[in-house]
């Protein structure tokens, strides 16, 4: 990356891709440990809910201090609506950042190559340098047919420039084959596959031109795109909550007032009772603050240094009873 008159030039840019629940927080995690000290990353974060998560999860363990900055485009995929809620995302992230380094994660539920079609637009070519693009898979979802015809996944692997076999501790040989078998019959042409867990990948892997070739793919899908949701008041009864859907998923988001406190022993009781597809949420507890991260066979829990209000956001395969539970009452200290 370079700058001339206060302009920013060639920006090593990766888009980092996967379905729900695959482990892409923690695989951008991962990679932050690795980032050089002398280095300024930037990190543009998709949410399919209306209510932003990640954002939180991630400056909970890195701060602008440590030279990362992060900007949040919550409310289903930023490619939509003409790109425009990503494009003005984007253009004060690295206005702000000028990094040495942008990643851009979208939504498990979002579409790669319309994302790559705006990074790719007339007005970023100077400014971003497309590098690899990485599409993460948890191998054992290929026998879930709810994953193999779904078009966001399928496009996922289609764009990939390096497929990361995700969570590589939790299957076999078997599962890896299986991985290996479909990319080679989905695509064209040969891509690597790399297999890991917990987000272990070395740092250089991100470098080199992306070959992604893509076409504008149009889709009709609608989202609400409400991005004050995130900046609104908190009514009086301590709580702020929104719903969305796409793709066959539904969401249910909460922001809770900074003043409400959470048992955090009944927090992780809770987790491991609801059947969702998808949660996370940063909470300020009895204990301190915590992030967790809840997927179908993992529950996470990561001490953060600090958050500006408790957040949660949920996604089902169909719409919840979840959706009237009064949290902060049932959970509160």
């Amino acid at each position: 990356m370079s700058r001339k008159e206060n302009r920013i030039y060639g920006v090593p840019t990766n888009i980092i891709t996967g379905f729900l629940g695959v482990g892409k927080t923690t695989f951008i995690l991962s990679l932050l440990q690795q980032k050089p000290k002398n280095e300024r990353w930037a990190i543009l974060v998709n949410e399919f809910g209306e209510i932003g998560v990640d954002g939180s999860l991630i400056s909970g363990n890195h701060s602008e201090a440590e030279e990362v900055f992060i900007r949040e485009v919550p409310g289903g995929c930023m490619c939509c609506a003409a790109g425009l809620p990503m494009q003005i995302a984007l253009n004060q992230l690295i206005a702000k950042a000028k990094p040495d380094r942008l990643l851009i994660e979208p939504t498990g539920l979002g579409h790669p190559k319309e994302v790559l079609e705006v990074l790719s637009a007339k007005h970023y070519r100077d400014i971003l340098d497309i590098q690899q693009c990485i599409t993460l898979v948890d191998a054992r979802k290929l026998a879930d047919t709810r994953y193999t015809k779904h078009d966001t996944f399928n496009q996922q692997i289609a764009m990939a420039d390096i497929i990361v076999g995700h969570k590589a501790d939790l299957y076999g040989k078997a599962e890896q084959n299986t991985l290996i078998n479909y990319v080679t019959r989905e695509r064209e042409n040969v891509v690597p596959i790399i297999f890991t867990a917990q987000g272990e990948l070395d740092i250089a892997t991100l470098n080199g031109k992306s070959k992604v070739i893509t076409t504008l793919h149009h889709h009709n899908h609608s989202t609400k795109l409400d991005p004050s949701i995130n900046d609104a008041e908190i009514p009086s009864k301590g709580y702020l909550k929104i719903e969305n859907a796409g793709e066959g998923f539904h969401s249910i988001g909460w922001r809770f007032a900074p003043d409400r406190i959470f048992n955090r022993s009944a927090l992780i009781n809770w987790f491991g009772s609801i059947n969702v597809e998808r949660a996370k949420g940063v909470f300020i507890t009895n204990d301190g603050v915590f992030g967790y991260n809840i997927t179908s066979d993992t529950i996470t829990e990561t001490e953060l240094d600090d958050c500006i209000e408790s957040r949660l956001e949920i996604i089902t395969l169909e719409k919840s009873a979840l959706a009237e539970v009064d949290l902060w009452r049932s959970l509160q200290q």
